[in-house]
């Protein structure tokens, strides 16, 4: 299991493989993350403040941090679809980008076996092209090649749905909606098989018939030994589609077992919070 992810290699060991025959994809061993901020402080308005502290000639703002991840252990099996569910800035975002290596550790260690692959709602696709190119750019920057794109072509735009109305997919991405960009962003990750997918919110856009093709195909991924993460603020897509939720508060892990048991923990709690 290779380690993508550590504060110091050197330090770092590897938990024990796990019992009963499960294989885990995903290892991560007492993380903490911290942010570093600059500005605080400085109120609204950060670019204006900065504008008027040069022509000022005052101090930079001090540098702050937050930490936003604060010691979470747990591991993730092959042919799990695991949630993570929790209030704003619970840090289940932050986890997942640290999983697929996009931020460094303060501490602890993420192990993967396998590449994993983050897919959010900010993923990458180039406006001034086609939704067409951006599906070839985006299959070949996955790994396939190009007869494997010719092959799922025509199957990707389809699961997509953005062709229903028109043809939508020889127009530049800018001209698209935010749902019909993020239905094509997922379309396109779903194509392949992955060790590890993590998909942060990136379904929350799509319409109903959409939603209940992407939960098939996760269930589909799920049934060819791949290891899928869930991040969601729809409870009943998370139902649907996990059989495992973590929740996190505050940069903890607060709970951690099967679905419908954290999310009714989690739904009490946020009632008696309001």
């Amino acid at each position: 299991m290779a380690e993508t992810v550590t504060s110091d290699a050197n330090v770092a060991t590897e938990p024990e493989a796990a019992p009963s025959g499960r294989v885990p994809t995903v290892i991560v061993d007492d993380v903490h993350i911290i942010y570093k901020v600059y500005g605080a402080g400085a109120g609204k308005g950060s670019a204006t403040s900065a504008l008027s502290r040069i022509v000022r000639r005052k101090a930079s703002p001090v540098l702050s941090e937050v930490h936003a991840v604060k010691g979470i252990t747990f591991t993730a099996y092959k042919g799990e679809a695991v949630g993570l569910i929790g209030s704003n800035g619970s840090g289940k975002s932050t986890t997942l980008s640290a999983v697929a290596g996009l931020l460094p550790t303060a501490s602890g260690a993420i192990y993967t076996d396998g590449q994993p692959s983050l897919l959010g709602v900010g993923a990458a696709m180039m406006n001034d092209l086609t939704g067409e190119r951006n599906v070839v750019l985006g299959c070949l920057a996955m790994g396939m090649s190009k007869e494997e794109v010719r092959e799922k072509y025509q199957d990707i735009v389809d699961f997509s749905g953005i062709n229903e109305r028109g043809d939508f997919i020889s127009l530049p991405m800018r001209t698209y909606s935010s749902g019909m960009a993020a239905r094509l962003r997922f379309s396109i990750a779903a194509a392949k098989t992955h060790d590890v997918l993590l998909i942060d919110e990136a379904l929350a856009t799509g319409d109903v018939a959409f939603q209940r093709r992407s939960e098939k195909r996760i269930k589909e991924l799920r049934a060819s030994a791949g290891t899928v993460f869930l991040v969601s603020h729809n409870n009943n897509s998370i139902r649907d589609t996990c059989d495992r939720t973590i929740w996190l508060e505050a940069g903890l892990i607060r709970a951690d077992g099967p679905t419908d048991e954290i999310i009714k923990e989690y739904e009490d709690y946020m009632k008696n919070r309001k």
